[in-house]
């Protein structure tokens, strides 16, 4: 115990006394003015990554000290507080190879209202984001309506009974107005597609099952995908897709996602752009070489018993189109690598215990 709080007290004074004026300094190099909130989320944001190293049982020393500095940096240029609530971020840990060295690295995910807040602060005219509706099957619900120009704004009568079936995000923007952008619960279908795909990226049976799953999928609706035993067989659903104890708060939460991540931003700032476009990157990289030990791990499990074919990284395909199967040379196809591989950011395993299952992803939808 006394070492933990050796690790936690060391931590947090490096955070005051090296990373801030570090911080303060690169930030203002970007023609970004630090903030006393911007300082109080690098706080906090230190004392979550430090729970995270004492967890694991990690020496601080041994950890990336640039990788901390370039987190904690976009950290503040996205202004997300690890100790809000919901939280909007969190920070896990992971190995890294750099220079042929093994390293641990903290990365960051978004969460909770991450999204919610990214939009209030950098969303295109939005003056104020308001509290979301949840309508569920029994409530009134009418849609807006439109005599030219002029709104008539929806009408919602809640009960409190049945399931969440769209998500309506009032949006007041500068000039006055509000904006009503309503996603439906059918429409995370496609997420729910995206995922799917995405965990067959290496099955050897990846296009017969594609196949099988899109024609179920025209024929029946989310939660029957959900409820199939097939389904969740054939796309290796997640158990926070499926179970019910998360079900009903990932189909919310995709719903928010589908609206908020749509609404024009506006960064005002090449470097908080390139902080987001990193995140996103990290989110798909991770994800990658997540599917990749899976697949290595199933090899190795079922060594001798059976053939397994792993496929180039999508970024090394357009380097190397040729590839060798079984002593022959085959040109490998570049055509299909937006439908073979969405760039999901589903949450890895040792993420899962967080509320927010997608990791700030790219629009994770396929579409019809």
């Amino acid at each position: 115990m006394t070492n933990e709080v050796q690790i936690y007290k060391s931590g947090l004074a490096k955070a005051n006394d090296v990373y801030l004026p570090q911080i303060k300094q690169q930030l203002a190099d970007h023609a970004i003015a630090m903030n006393d909130y911007q300082k109080t989320c690098v706080l906090n944001a230190m004392t979550a990554i430090n729970e995270v190293i004492v967890k694991d049982g990690i020496d601080y020393n041994n950890l990336d000290q640039s990788n901390i500095t370039k987190t904690l940096l976009n950290v503040a240029a996205l202004e997300l507080n690890a100790a809000a609530t919901p939280r909007e971020v969190y920070f896990i840990t992971r190995n890294q190879t750099q220079g042929g060295q093994k390293v641990k690295v903290i990365e960051m995910g978004i969460e909770g209202d991450g999204n919610d807040a990214i939009l209030t602060r950098f969303g295109r005219n939005v003056k104020k984001l308001h509290k979301f509706w949840e309508v569920r099957e029994n409530d009134d619900f009418s849609y807006p309506s439109f005599n030219g120009l002029e709104m008539t704004p929806p009408k919602w009568s809640p009960k409190g009974r049945g399931k969440v079936v769209k998500v309506v995000y009032p949006i007041e923007l500068t000039d006055g107005t509000i904006e009503y952008h309503i996603a439906e619960r059918e429409d995370v279908k496609r997420n729910l597609l995206a995922h799917m795909f995405n965990n067959l990226m290496w099955d050897k049976s990846k296009a017969d099952k594609k196949n099988k799953i899109k024609e179920f999928a025209e024929e029946h609706t989310l939660d029957e995908i959900l409820d199939s035993e097939e389904m969740q067989t054939l796309g290796n659903i997640s158990p926070a897709w499926k179970e019910p104890q998360s079900r009903e708060a990932m189909i919310v939460r995709k719903m928010r996602n589908n609206i908020t991540k749509k609404v024009p931003k506006d960064f005002s700032n090449a470097y908080i752009e390139s902080a987001v476009q990193q995140v996103e990157d990290e989110a798909a990289e991770r994800q990658y070489e997540i599917k990749q030990a899976e697949v290595i791990e199933e090899i190795t499990t079922n060594a001798n018993s059976e053939d397994f074919e792993i496929e180039e990284k999508p970024d090394d395909r357009e380097k190397n189109k040729t590839v060798e199967t079984e002593g022959k040379h085959e040109t490998a196809s570049i055509t299909d690598a937006a439908d073979e591989i969405l760039n999901q950011s589903e949450t890895p395993k040792d993420a899962e215990e967080h509320e927010e299952v997608d990791i700030f992803e790219e629009e994770d939808e396929y579409p019809f």
